[in-house]
This record gives structure tokens, sequence and C-alpha cells, in this order.
């Protein structure tokens, strides 16, 4: 069994597509106004991006917890990243740090949604 898709649910569809565009290469696939737009990354995983305002809904609120994760092949990679966000200024102070065996940055964005990227160090 494979994962096939996730559904986030995000405030701003347009900037939330961006995002995951240009800080992690996902493709925009269909976009259906500002309430749905389908991404594809380099492994054909799909992420859903939605606005249930668009729908008559609310935004949820994530639990303290909750994050969104990815993992890269080298540390040289998060530190690229890290440095990629802070120049668009996501990331604020926050470099990674060795935490249990990897590499991590850990960072929100999205209106509070956090993200971690992860190198495994073996």
């Amino acid at each position: 069994m494979r994962l096939n898709h996730l559904n986030l649910c995000v405030g701003h569809l347009e900037e939330a597509r961006d995002f995951f565009g240009k800080v992690f290469h996902f493709q925009l696939v269909d976009q259906k106004g500002d309430a749905v737009a389908v991404m594809k990354d380099e492994q054909e995983f799909t992420l859903v991006l939605s606005n249930p305002v668009a729908f008559g809904g609310e935004l949820p609120v994530y639990p303290k917890d909750f994050h969104v994760g990815f993992y890269v092949e080298t540390t040289e990679e998060v530190d690229r990243l890290c440095d990629r966000l802070e120049e668009a200024g996501l990331v604020k102070g926050e470099r990674p740090k060795r935490i249990r065996d990897g590499y991590t940055l850990y960072f929100t964005a999205l209106g509070g949604i956090l993200f971690e990227v992860t190198c495994f160090i073996r």
C-alpha cells in the first residue's frame, strides 16, 4: 500500500501553491479558482491544497504538533533550503540541528503550519 494524496486546508490558496512550488518543487496540475489546487512532486505524490472558506466552511486549527515533513538526502540540502528560506524571509533565526538520528530544520509558514525537513544521518 502507498499513500496516494493529502488534502491540506489553507487560508490563502495562491500563497500555498507558490510556496509548495518554490520551496518543495511541486508542480501545479490543476486549479479550481480560489478553492482547490492539485500539485504533484517528483515522486508523483499528489498534494491537494484546499481553502474550506471557498466551500462555506472554516479554516481548521491544526493541533500543536501537527506538521508536514520532508526527507532529503544530504545535510547540505537542509542547509541550502534553510538559506533560501532565510533569504525569502520565511525563516528567522531557525537553523537546522541534530535531532535524534537526523539533521532537521523546523519552521512555520502558511499561517502557522509547522514544516520539518530532515536528512537522516547514517
